[in-house]
Order: C-alpha cells, then structure tokens, then sequence
C-alpha cells in the first residue's frame, strides 16, 4: 500500500521488527528532502534500511551504512538487487524445501510447546518452537553450502530474518523472551521473496563506524539516526537495545556459533562493555558536557553534505538546549518537524527555537533540517 503526502507518494518499504524503527517518519523524512536540492543521500545509521530503500524508490543515489551485519545484508538485498522478484523464486523453494536438522540454533534458542508454556526444562524461555529452530538449521548451513554471490546470498537471508520474525515469541528483540508461546510461534516457518525491486540511482552499501565512514563520502543531504541513549542518571545506555536487542540476526549473518552468556543466550560480543556507542553515552566529560552532544557535533562537523537531516528524541541523552546550540553554531536551522507519539500527531515548528520547550515532553520525535555554515 502507497500512503499519500502532499505531492508525494510514499513508497513502500520492508523490514523486520526493530525499536529504533523510522517507519512512522518517512514521509516527513521525504517531505523535508523534498525543500532542497538533493540527489545523493547518506542514511549513516540505517538500521532496518527502511528509510534507504525509500529514497532508492524515488530516484535518490543512496550511501546506506550501519555498523551491524544484519543491516550491511538487508541494504544490500534491496538497493544492490539487479533482478526481478520472480527470479529469486526457485531459490526460495529450493530453501523451503530443505529438510529440518537439530543444530545449533535448536540446541541453544528452540523450545518444546509445553501447552503453551515458554519456560523450557533448563528454565529458560526461547525465542522460537523447535520445529521453526529446526528449520532455520537446515536452510542457514544450506545458504552456506550453496556459494551463492554476495546479492543473492543477502536476499537469502533477507528472507528467512522476515520469515524467522513473523513466528517468533518475543516482544520485537531479543533481550527477553516470552513466558507463554505468541500465537504466532505455533505457525511453520515459511520463506518468501523479500519485495526487492530495481532503481535509477547508483547506490552503495558500507558497514562502517560512522566517524570512518562521513570524511570520505561525498553527498547532497545526510540522514542521520544515531542510537541515543536515555537521559535517565540511573538507566545503562541504549547500546543494550541495539547491540543486544538484535544479537541473534547477528548469528543468524555470520553463523559462527559464538560463545553466549545470560538467560536471554546473548552473544558474548554484546555485552555492554563491548558494544558501547559513543552516542549512547550517558555520562558528561570533564567540561560538563554530555559526550554524547560532543559526538553529534564531532559528526555533522565531518559530514561532507550541504545538508543534514537529524532525529532526535525527547527521551534523549542529548539535552535540547544543547542540541539546539550545537546546530545553530554549525549551520542554519532550515525546519522542525514534531511528532508525537502517543497521539500520533505530526505538526511543524513555526519557528525553530519553538522544539526546545516541546522538546520537555515525554514521546516527542524530531525531525531537523540543518543546511550547514
């Protein structure tokens, strides 16, 4: 289904569950891209690559980057794909058709039914029922034994993380996992052609810190997403919902059968002292101010575009007053778009020193459009 904007068609886009999702916001995203003059476009935290595969749609040249593997594979499924979707599907079929084996994935993330209950024998609750783990088994060691190229190979995995996600038991990541069976986990895991499709612009697909990445990318307008940590003293940084919320499509990519800790089995690579992001840091350095307004400073600093889309949450360890400083001393504020999200309002600034008091209430997003000085 397309959503209509003013003088606008929203394209479609696909993905998997995920708590930093944009999806609400692109056609704001696409509204404020449509007041200036772009045709290149960097998506530096692109995450599910919702937002990525919504500019290929409409002609951008898009520069999609993220830092986790997952990401990295599902840009390169929908903006480096050269085929129709039809071509992908004795691929798929051939997937559906491999027979379930007892793996590593079912010895550490499948569990028995139990009328219904979670919690298994070990007393730990898993994320699918062991007949969808068996078949994720034998179709990930069949995605390896092929020697598929690197697109095809993506598409793969593409479709079985959105296979995988529509029969899981959680609430959308896995740092927990339910007590009682989702009515969905009792369904068979089935894969489907992602929705690839084919675009005009010339696209490009990195996973790269963000800070290596900006110096050496060249763009008309950079979309930016940085994973914000919460402005609460005594809650750990959000680094736990973006590395450990979505570890296990990590594993899912890179099959390497990591070491693991925890109830939830998270991969030992994910835990908070080695997976920390600087724009999750809660803590102030020695001149007072929170390290994490130094990094978006430090980034829109680098950032070779004329132009820079920035989002940023009212539950943010990024103050707005400071934010608000940090912009106009690097450019000139072009426009401010709200949304609220418990009333599912959208409304746009009057004038754009009008966000800082907005900015005081819980469940508010922005959208900044910041030409740069």
């Amino acid at each position: 289904m397309q959503q209509k904007f003013p003088c606008l068609d929203i394209p479609s886009t696909e993905g998997i569950k995920y708590a930093g999702s944009k999806l609400k916001l692109i056609p704001q995203i696409l509204q404020l891209t449509q007041k200036v003059d772009a045709k290149t476009v960097l998506d530096g935290f692109s995450g599910t690559t919702r937002v990525s595969q919504a500019f290929a749609k409409l002609g951008y040249s898009v520069v999609c980057n993220d830092i986790a593997y997952w990401s990295e594979v599902l840009g390169t499924c929908y903006l480096l794909n050269t085929k129709q979707h039809t071509e992908y599907q004795p691929l798929i079929d051939h997937l559906n058709s491999v027979p379930p084996i007892d793996g590593w994935f079912t010895e550490h993330y499948g569990g028995h039914a139990n009328d219904g209950c979670g919690v298994q024998a070990d007393g730990l609750k898993k994320p699918w029922q062991l007949h969808n783990t068996r078949k994720l088994d034998g179709i990930r060691q069949e995605i390896d034994d092929l020697n598929l190229d690197r697109v095809d190979k993506a598409v793969a995995l593409t479709s079985l993380m959105l296979g995988l996600d529509r029969v899981d038991s959680t609430l959308g990541h896995f740092s927990a996992y339910l007590k009682d069976w989702s009515p969905r986990s009792y369904k068979e895991l089935a894969l489907e052609v992602p929705k690839v499709f084919t675009s005009e612009g010339n696209h490009e697909v990195c996973k790269s810190d963000i800070f290596d990445l900006v110096p050496n990318v060249n763009v008309d307008l950079a979309y930016f997403d940085p994973p914000y940590g919460s402005n609460n003293e005594k809650m750990p940084p959000s680094r736990v919902r973006y590395a450990a919320y979505y570890h296990l499509w990590k594993s899912i990519i890179l099959y390497d059968k990591p070491e693991l800790f925890g109830k939830a089995k998270r991969r030992k690579d994910t835990s908070d002292q080695l997976s920390a992001s600087v724009f999750e840091e809660f803590r102030r350095n020695t001149n007072g101010r929170f390290i994490a307004v130094e990094a978006i400073e430090k980034l829109i600093k680098v950032t070779q575009a004329r132009w820079i889309i920035l989002s940023y949450s009212s539950g943010g360890r990024a103050t707005a007053e400071e934010l608000n400083d940090v912009m106009h001393s690097n450019g000139k504020l072009l426009a401010v778009v709200e949304m609220n999200y418990k009333r599912n309002v959208m409304a746009g600034m009057k004038w754009t020193h009008e966000w800082v008091t907005a900015a005081q209430k819980p469940n508010r997003e922005f959208l900044f459009l910041l030409e740069k000085s």
